[in-house]
């Protein structure tokens, strides 16, 4: 069986993609920070629950120490645990999106490491995105050209820095970023755009689901590798 775990996936894209793994056979488990949502969420998929904030050390140790005693392994790692930082640009507001969108990687990633080399296939996907590509945000064609949501932009390249260094270091594990697509989610609400849930999920689970052989380290979306 492929053991999944998805950070952030009692909603949204999360939690769509857990369930279009879950009907791809996966064993999903879904890692909230709150625990009424969290086992809403996983009771209503089918799926198993973790309680795991990514911003806390030792819910990230409890959350892998559960995996790795109920599976002895974890062969895909969703990051998927995300914040906007809208709501102001100071020190306060810029440590929190940092917190959940970079040095949370950091967290998962080292607690699950010794998980993810008992698998035979090891998959990380962290959900970045193209408005932490500076080829994106410095080309006027491109829509990520005018908005001004540096906090989130800032820390989602270094999301993907993190991916591309991970890679290195770990070339038996593959770790790929994307660029799900503009979704209709919590996140997006207040601008008013964005296609459906279920068509960037399925965005992450095709990287999420890669044969051995499939690229490691690189920012993609749907079309193929991005620039950034």
């Amino acid at each position: 069986m492929t053991v999944t775990l998805i950070t952030g996936a009692n909603k949204g894209i999360g939690r769509e993609t857990a369930r279009q793994l879950l009907e791809l056979g996966h064993v999903v488990y879904v890692g909230a920070r709150d625990v009424e949502r969290g086992e809403k969420a996983a009771a209503a998929l089918g799926a198993r629950f973790v309680q795991l904030d990514v911003t806390d050390d030792d819910s990230v140790n409890s959350a892998l120490a559960t995996i790795d005693a109920a599976e002895g392994k974890l062969d895909v790692l969703v990051h998927n645990a995300g914040v906007l930082g809208n709501e102001g640009l100071d020190g306060p507001s810029a440590l929190r999106v940092f917190d959940v969108n970079a040095v949370g990687i950091v967290r998962v990633n080292e607690a699950a490491l010794p998980l993810l080399r008992r698998s035979a296939n090891p998959t990380v996907v962290t959900v970045s995105s193209s408005m932490g590509s500076f080829w994106a945000v410095t080309n006027p064609d491109r829509p990520e050209f005018s908005m001004p949501l540096a906090l989130y932009a800032a820390s989602k390249a270094a999301a993907t820095m993190l991916t591309v260094q991970y890679a290195k270091a770990h070339p038996d594990i593959r770790f790929n970023a994307i660029e799900p697509g503009t979704t209709a989610t919590d996140m997006t609400a207040a601008f008013g755009i964005g296609r459906p849930v279920e068509e960037s999920a399925g965005v992450v689970v095709k990287l999420a689901t890669l044969d051995a052989d499939g690229p490691t380290g690189t920012l993609r979306d749907e079309s193929g590798e991005l620039g950034w």
